[in-house]
């Protein structure tokens, strides 16, 4: 079968790139491809209550599928340069702002409408971070939660399923440079197109790596982050979320100048587990929905690690360190602040006596026997920092869940069309290194799908 542009990917980067491409040009035939399944077959099997951990399903419902990892997790757009990528190194600052506006507008088009819109523009907070050596980033959040952001994808998909072929459950094997167009196979059969767009996303990272190898495209790697996702009551963090929601604040450790990081808060929102090539991980969601909201706010806190020569696997490091927390725990490990600065392990009783209630099913334990003792001090001394604009932050009873590990891909060499040394052929998305965020990502979907047609 030969189309006119091959997408590898429907996470947000695939998604927005397909509508773009249908505004610019209605007769192209598309044909999309993904690893997972269609939106409404993306089932989880953890009910806390018969199943309480992960089962290594053969693709991940929370990671994989139409709409990609960012489906479930919490739905926030935040349009600024200063995090969640580097797009604006590529098209300019002007072009990347504005890219994210635009998939703002459609994000509320298709379904957001009414949500709400928070900025750090003349918070007095910023100044208060400053006075404890914390660095509050700029940006706007769209915060469409998991509930809304679920009905704009199920609305983008309606209309794009109409122009579109979407093959789910469809893992592309290879991808071959023709004389004209690309070539790919999935599940034994071969398809072709005049252009490829490839957004395959974090869990994609293995297999974008191997097709950059076969392909004869530069990559780099040498970042990974490292941490715990932090759970505590809503209450002690409710001056930061009920005015700004998402707060990314950024500290440099004393002991060993190293940037700690907030990163996907959830206020009155769960802590959830995911499966990154079959490794356990943990991470957060949230809810637009009232009746959904929980009694506890939960965020993460990341360790950015640079690596330099010779060293070139960053993921396999974080992967190493995740897969020590399964050995473990069984799956994700959980144990208070006060256990972990005691020097002891948490256990069932110590947590069920606690004043915070988990919200995810994980096993009590020792975060020091995972984490290594530079990353685990730079935690600590973050969580004490926060203490001093968030007090109650360092409680006995705030709860830490290990491990957290932002993977980041290769960065694949592209020029400022985000195309490959191959002419027509693109790579996008946090796949590409590039972008890590909902917004960068989406952006970066509709700005190669202008390249590609808007002539």
């Amino acid at each position: 079968m030969k189309y006119d542009l091959i997408i590898i990917g429907a996470g947000p980067g695939g998604i927005f790139s397909a509508y773009e491409a249908l505004q610019l040009r209605p007769d192209l035939k598309i044909g999309i491809f993904e690893a997972g399944n269609a939106l409404e077959k993306r089932h989880c099997p953890i009910d806390g209550k018969k199943v309480k951990s992960c089962v290594s399903c053969p693709s991940c419902a929370i990671m994989n599928g139409f709409g990609g990892a960012g489906a479930f997790s919490d739905g926030k757009y935040n349009i600024t340069n200063q995090f969640g990528g580097t797009l604006y190194e590529h098209v300019g600052r002007d072009q990347a702002i504005a890219l994210m506006q635009y998939v703002d507008t459609l994000n509320l088009k298709f379904g957001g409408k009414g949500t709400k819109l928070y900025s750090t523009s003349n918070t007095h907070l910023k100044k208060k971070c400053l006075q404890n050596d914390l660095h509050l980033l700029d940006a706007q959040v769209r915060h469409l939660g998991t509930d809304i952001n679920y009905v704009v994808l199920e609305n983008l998909y309606a209309l794009l399923s109409e122009h579109v072929d979407f093959h789910f459950l469809s893992p592309v094997d290879s991808v071959k440079k023709l004389d004209e167009g690309y070539e790919i196979t999935s599940k034994g059969e071969t398809y072709s197109g005049t252009s490829c767009i490839i957004s395959t996303g974090r869990s994609g990272s293995k297999w974008m790596g191997e097709i950059c190898d076969s392909l004869g495209i530069k990559t780099s790697s040498n970042r990974v982050d490292i941490g715990v996702r932090v759970e505590l009551p809503a209450e002690v963090f409710a001056d930061l979320t009920d005015e700004l929601y998402e707060s990314k604040i950024v500290y440099r450790t004393n002991k060993f100048q190293d940037l700690v990081r907030t990163f996907c808060m959830n206020p009155r929102g769960v802590v959830v587990s995911e499966n990154t090539n079959g490794i356990i991980t943990v991470n957060g969601h949230s809810y637009d929905d009232p009746a959904r909201y929980t009694e506890n706010t939960n965020f993460a806190l990341l360790v950015s690690n640079h690596f330099s020569e010779p060293f070139k696997d960053s993921n396999g490091y974080g992967e190493s360190i995740a897969r020590l927390s399964n050995m473990l725990g069984g799956g994700v490990i959980v144990q208070r602040f006060g256990d972990l600065i005691r020097g002891q392990r948490s256990t069932p009783n110590r947590v069920a006596e606690s004043f915070v209630t988990p919200t995810l099913s994980a096993t009590p334990g020792d975060l020091s026997l995972v984490i290594p003792k530079r990353q685990l001090d730079g935690i600590i001394e973050m969580i004490y920092a926060l203490d001093k604009v968030a007090p109650g932050t360092a409680n006995d009873s705030t709860l830490l869940y290990g491990v957290e590990v932002k993977f980041y891909n290769l960065e694949v060499e592209v020029d400022e069309n985000l195309e490959t040394i191959h002419k027509g052929l693109y790579v996008i998305g946090d796949c590409s290194g590039v972008t890590h965020s909902l917004s960068h990502a989406s952006a970066s979907g509709v700005y190669a799908a202008r390249h590609l047609y808007s002539k």
